[in-house]
């Protein structure tokens, strides 16, 4: 048996590595997939989109897997380049060497992949943690960014711990321990607001049974971090986030990022349904278009 960092088992790897090919099918297009050596890791990245449309880099969201996350964006590989790296540490076939969300490392990080692929500036795009981790770049590397977009975003502010105790915490500690059915459909309910996909709550499923979860979320970012931060920022944000909820992300984020010149408000959970990306995906090109 191979000794692992973040699986639980060969069986739990090989698991969730074959969800991730599944979920790869479901793509339209064909994807070019790449191995950067970077000072922390082996990174798997998935590229994609005209050779000659401007360079988006799209960061998965934590303790999940990237083409999952990914497909939230697909419009996107129609006009642009899409970078969209295996977060390392996290499912998917980047090193499960786990790095900090709360100094440089990833930051330093981006920028390696950024030079690998000569791209000295660039739009970006992060659900979730992925979010968490564009603001450690812009917290440390500003100048690397030309727009993002932060989508049910860490790193901002957090929804409430009792809340996160009672909906998701203690039910998962009953899934881990019974593997019920009715508690994983609790959890797959509150994270996306009753409307996540089946093949998506049997990929989070799995993860919760074979992966050691990382439990650090991104650093919440302050306003004298984000002072030399001047790209344009969109923020979507759900109203029933459970772990980061519009109506703390909103104050949150006006009073630390300069220039925050668009702010979406959805009935959504952490998850966006089908319905929510037919109105997140037109609002986020349009930004594009705009600022980019």
């Amino acid at each position: 048996m191979t000794s692992h960092l973040i699986y639980k088992s060969d069986i739990g790897k090989a698991a969730i590595l074959g969800f991730y090919e599944k979920y790869l099918e479901s793509f339209k297009c064909d994807f070019e997939r790449m191995y950067v050596e970077t000072t922390f890791g082996r990174t798997h990245v998935l590229v994609a989109g005209p050779e000659d449309g401007k360079p988006i880099f799209i960061f998965q969201g934590g303790n999940c897997i990237n083409p999952m996350t990914l497909s939230w964006f697909k419009p996107l590989l129609e006009n642009y380049r899409i970078y969209a790296p295996d977060t390392i540490g996290h499912p998917g076939f980047s090193a499960e060497t786990r790095i900090s969300a709360r100094d440089d490392s990833f930051a330093r990080w981006i920028s390696e992949l950024m030079a690998n692929f000569h791209i000295e500036k660039s739009a970006f795009i992060g659900p979730s943690y992925g979010a968490g981790i564009i603001l450690r770049l812009a917290t440390f590397m500003p100048e690397k960014i030309a727009c993002s977009v932060l989508v049910s975003p860490s790193g901002i502010q957090l929804g409430s711990k009792l809340a996160m105790i009672r909906k998701i915490l203690v039910p998962l500690m009953i899934y881990k321990f019974n593997d019920s059915n009715e508690q994983m459909n609790k959890i797959a309910n509150t994270m996306s607001d009753d409307s996540m996909k089946e093949m998506d709550q049997e990929i989070i499923a799995s993860i919760f049974k074979y992966v050691k979860l990382e439990q650090e979320m991104p650093k919440l970012t302050e306003k004298r971090e984000l002072l030399n931060y001047t790209a344009p920022t969109m923020i979507i944000a759900g109203r029933k986030d459970i772990f980061f909820p519009e109506e703390k992300i909103m104050k949150a984020a006006h009073e630390i990022i300069p220039n925050l010149t668009n702010y979406e408000a959805f009935d959504m959970g952490h998850f966006p349904s089908e319905a929510d990306l037919v109105k997140m995906d037109p609002a986020i090109k349009q930004f594009l278009e705009l600022y980019y």
